[in-house]
């Protein structure tokens, strides 16, 4: 076992050896230099993990050659490295773990399934998942899991932050949801910590926008206008269309579930995903009630006005769902995945563009509100007290919350047709 001074010198000239060698420094034990037949050299540090003795194995850790390292540089490194060891730490078995760690695409596929689908509704799922596949997966995906910093996810916030701040402040909780997971379930190494910690959202405003009069009559003469006629368009200008229709064949229709859709989000104040999700066995005719069994709150009913009920009752019934999507009536039917297209086309000729779908939500509500209706009458219609009081009492409030509910979506219906 050769012993030397490893400085300048002594490394540059080292003998040539015919089986690996290690050269070990006089001075500090365990620091060394691995010398192969092949000339090839490196620096090492050899020890006994855990508490030593020689019960335990030796591990031999490579910290770098004589090109990327100078023997004082190389030193200094294995003094660190020595000392932590001393402490407890392993380094040998640390960077191996490391090595050996996931990356993020494996460890989120991991959340999605063991996490994510089997304890959440359909609705966190479907929001979580375009967070992962519209900015997580991008910005971390191909990294190893244990290597994402704060710095990175605060990159990130900041990123998304610029345009949609909420959006930012949802996608660094779910990143921090997912590590937090990674970290319980061992998946990541030990001593990981999550990035995503400490990170200050930025502030959220909350957004009050609701339908004056005025606005739900020229909603109202866009969804008729939009359902017959057509929606007359322009292409943009600033784009180059090669072969744009003629201006007489410039027009967007949408189809009837759409408008059906649209318009029960006005005379329901239910959510989107309640009227997409939305059964035909959910519908009880008789007593006009829908019976929402996984709403956002849990199970919900629903009570309908006449104006929601008439819609109903004139909708044809294609497949299980109400509003019918593109796979209605098939074996793997599905529901509707969205109303982008026809919301936007509607709001943009009934001049509203800064109008949300939730937005409908709030209408109703300040309908309600401004009909001096008693705030509990309209929480129950929106579904905002705890599912079990919900279901316990909905026998005996439907009488007056039909007579709010038929107020409420009277009015708006009257204005949508300009009475």
């Amino acid at each position: 076992m050769p012993i030397l001074k490893l400085g300048r010198r002594a490394v540059t000239g080292l003998p040539a050896v015919t089986k690996t060698t290690i050269f070990y420094d006089n001075t500090l034990t365990g620091f060394g230099v691995k010398a192969t037949p092949t000339g090839a050299l490196s620096w090492i540090i050899e020890y006994r993990p855990g508490e030593g003795g020689r019960r335990v194995s030796k591990r031999r850790m490579v910290i770098g050659t004589p090109a990327t390292l100078s023997p004082e540089k190389a030193r200094e490194a294995a003094e660190t490295l020595l000392a932590r060891v001393k402490l407890g730490e392993d380094p040998a078995a640390e960077r191996g773990a490391a090595r050996k760690a996931e990356t993020v695409d494996e460890l989120l596929d991991a959340f999605i399934e063991k996490h994510l689908e089997p304890k959440r509704k359909a609705g966190t799922i479907r929001l979580n998942r375009g967070y992962i596949k519209n900015h997580i997966r991008p910005a971390f995906g191909k990294k190893k899991a244990n290597a994402v910093t704060h710095s990175d996810v605060d990159r990130l916030h900041r990123k998304i932050g610029e345009t949609h701040s909420v959006t930012a402040n949802r996608v660094v909780a779910l990143v921090g949801t997912i590590f937090a997971f990674g970290i319980k379930t061992k998946a990541l190494p030990k001593g990981t910590e999550n990035p995503a910690a400490g990170i200050e959202h930025f502030d959220e405003q909350l957004r009050q926008r609701y339908l004056i009069e005025e606005e739900l009559q020229r909603l109202g003469d866009a969804l008729r206008e939009a359902e017959t006629v057509g929606i007359p368009w322009e292409p943009d200008p600033s784009k180059k269309t090669k072969h744009a229709p003629k201006p007489e064949n410039r027009l967007t229709n949408i189809d009837q579930h759409a408008a059906a859709a649209l318009r029960l989000l006005l005379f329901t104040g239910c959510r989107l995903r309640e009227i997409l999700d939305l059964r035909w066995k959910e519908y009880d005719a008789g007593r006009g009630l829908l019976f929402l069994p996984d709403s956002k709150t849990g199970q919900k009913t629903v009570v309908l006005s006449a104006p929601a009920i008439a819609i109903l009752d004139t909708l044809p019934r294609i497949g299980a769902y109400v509003i019918a999507g593109e796979s209605a009536g098939t074996k793997d039917e599905k529901p509707r995945a969205d109303l982008k297209r026809p919301w936007d086309a509607v709001r943009r000729r009934a001049g509203i563009d800064d109008v949300r779908i939730h937005d409908l939500r709030h209408s109703f509500a300040s309908v309600g509100a401004g009909s001096d209706l008693g705030l509990p009458i309209i929480g129950r219609l929106l579904g905002h007290t705890q599912a079990s009081t919900t279901a316990r009492y909905a026998h005996i409030a439907v009488n007056p919350a039909k007579r709010a509910a038929d107020l409420i979506a009277g009015k708006i219906a009257d204005a949508m047709n300009g009475k």
